[in-house]
C-alpha cells in the first residue's frame, strides 16, 4: 500500500536572537564577615582589582549593600553560590 502526499509550506520562519537577561549580584553588609574576606571574594570570585574591591567593600560597609557585578543568570547564580559557600565556611570556624 503506497500513499503519496505533497506538503507545501508557505510560512517563513523568523529567527530572532536575543541577548540573555542580565542580573545584579548584591552583597549585603553584616556584622560578622571580616572586611578582608569581602575584599578577597571580590578579587577572586568577582575579578575586581584590589582598589575596586576595597572601594566596594567600603560602600557595602557604609551603605549596607552594593551591586558587585552584573551577569547572565547562570553566571550570577554560580558566583553568588560560591560566595555564600565560602562565607558559610568562615562563619563555621
Amino acid at each position: 500500500m503506497s500513499t503519496e502526499f505533497e506538503v507545501n509550506i508557505d510560512e517563513k520562519i523568523k529567527n530572532t536572537v536575543r541577548e540573555p537577561s542580565m542580573y545584579n549580584v548584591i552583597i549585603i553588609n553584616d556584622d560578622t564577615t571580616p572586611m578582608d574576606f569581602v575584599i578577597d571574594v571580590l578579587e577572586k570570585i568577582f575579578k575586581h582589582s584590589r582598589e575596586s574591591a576595597e572601594n566596594l567593600t567600603l560602600t557595602i560597609h557604609n551603605d549596607g549593600s552594593a551591586v558587585i557585578g552584573t551577569y547572565t543568570y547562570e553566571l550570577a547564580e554560580q558566583k553568588a553560590t560560591t560566595d555564600q559557600q565560602l562565607s558559610e565556611l568562615i562563619h563555621m570556624n
